[in-house]
């Protein structure tokens, strides 16, 4: 039968083979919520020499004002070294940061965690370990598929009340806000929608015993759909009923769109029946804290007000964490320039503070609209549940006798030969 803890359910792994561990800034300063405070950031870092530009950027054992690196893959570098510039924006230099750290590179829009569309600088000089190879194939057609942690006391019921998966067009940072971070998949090993990133001969057989139209991102929609987690990571049954199928791709689609929101030509979120949150009285500078008044609906937020609010998205959770919460949190410590734990007060995570943004307050509102249409479809993932766990799976015998499963270890590996030239460290090509 199809639960997730019947020996034919598939681990994602043997299903979304290539995977990527989530990026390490070494530095919290190099991302956050306002693509203005990263530019100001910049700037103080940039001015700054010796000994102070030493104890603003934080140095770590991969990197400091002094490492050369290669540029980002998909980002041109300029500055020291560098001869050319192709890409979009201004891009990042390979040279020491301390010698010539060039102009500020256009911060660009990453997924931090679940649902916090945050920005980053995209400077390989400031980032530990920025993942290149994720870089190296995200475009306009990737899709990445992230696990969240695990946490047992939100599995009672046996579904998460989130999925237990993340799907972004948007670069993942991989972050969990609790529990152990989730290794990020992407949806192609190549750029161009080349190359999915799906066990060797697995899209064949789908397409044999389920649809014969089935595509790589039809896959990934019922990976969204149906997925559970356990202690050992996500696990997928794969229904040997080509109804349940289609059921389970239908609601990974919905899933998908709401998650992309917008993204990609697709509509933006609205709730049904013209219930849209407004802001009812206006947001503070520097809001103190955020509060739900559950008789008016209502998110209070100082003197401000936004309803309709629906109790599911105040209280929509991933990996048992409130995610309006936790969203709001940040942006308030941003707002007034709190400092992280064990960051310099006097550092950059100070810098660039200007207040609550209009900005914020629109992407808050499409966040309560998201997490309310998503709390929308929990019946339906409740149904698809019910349907797996009476339904007969693609046995791993099948799966063995097609060649599918083990899994390859070429297919756990980036793609190694792609044709363009990336700059390494102080301007040298390097060809891929």
């Amino acid at each position: 039968m199809g639960s997730p803890d019947s020996p034919d359910s598939l681990e994602l792994d043997e299903l979304m083979p290539w995977s990527v561990r989530p990026l390490r800034t070494g530095r919290s300063w190099v991302a956050g919520p306002d693509p203005a405070a990263l530019r100001a950031r910049w700037e103080r870092l940039a001015a700054a020499e010796g000994a102070e530009q030493e104890r603003l950027f934080r140095p770590s054992r991969s990197r400091t004002p002094h490492t050369a690196v290669a540029a980002l893959p998909g980002r041109s570098a300029t500055g020291a070294g560098s001869s050319t510039a192709t890409g979009a924006g201004t891009a990042a230099g390979t040279g020491r940061f301390a010698r010539e750290p060039g102009a500020c590179p256009d911060p660009v829009r990453i997924l931090h965690g679940p649902f916090d569309e945050q920005w980053l600088l995209p400077d390989h000089r400031l980032i530990d370990a920025a993942r290149p190879e994720l870089w190296r194939v995200s475009d306009e057609q990737q899709l990445f598929a992230v696990e969240h942690g695990y946490v047992p006391q939100a599995q009672a019921t046996g579904l998460a009340p989130a999925p237990a998966l993340s799907v972004t067009h948007l670069l993942p940072d991989g972050h969990s806000p609790a529990g152990r971070p989730g290794r990020i998949r992407p949806l192609y090993r190549r750029p161009g929608a080349t190359d999915p990133n799906l066990a060797p001969g697995l899209l064949a057989v789908v397409r044999a015993r389920l649809d014969p139209e089935a595509t790589p991102e039809a896959v990934l929609a019922w990976t969204l759909a149906a997925a559970v987690p356990t202690p050992s990571g996500c696990r997928v049954p794969l229904p040997a009923d080509a109804e349940v199928w289609a059921a389970g791709v239908e609601l990974g689609e919905e899933l998908v769109r709401l998650r992309l929101r917008g993204a990609r030509g697709g509509e933006r979120t609205r709730l049904p029946g013209g219930r849209r949150p407004y802001v009812r009285a206006a947001l503070p500078a520097r809001p103190p804290g955020i509060a739900y008044d559950a008789e008016a609906e209502a998110l209070v937020i100082g003197e401000g007000r936004i309803s309709p609010v629906p109790a599911a998205a105040w209280e929509f959770t991933v990996s048992g964490v409130r995610v309006l919460e936790l969203w709001f949190g940040r942006r308030a410590a941003a707002a007034v320039g709190a400092v992280p734990e064990g960051a310099d007060a006097d550092g950059l995570d100070a810098v660039g503070a200007r207040g609550w943004t209009p900005e914020w307050t629109s992407e808050l509102l499409e966040l309560i609209t998201v997490l309310a249409l998503l709390d929308g479809l929990r019946p339906r993932r409740e149904a698809l549940a019910a349907r797996l766990a009476g339904a007969a799976l693609i046995s791993r015998e099948e799966l063995r006798a097609a060649g599918v499963l083990p899994v390859p270890a070429s297919a756990r590996r980036p793609a190694s030969v792609l044709g363009h030239q990336e700059e390494g460290p102080e301007g040298q090509f390097a060809l891929l």
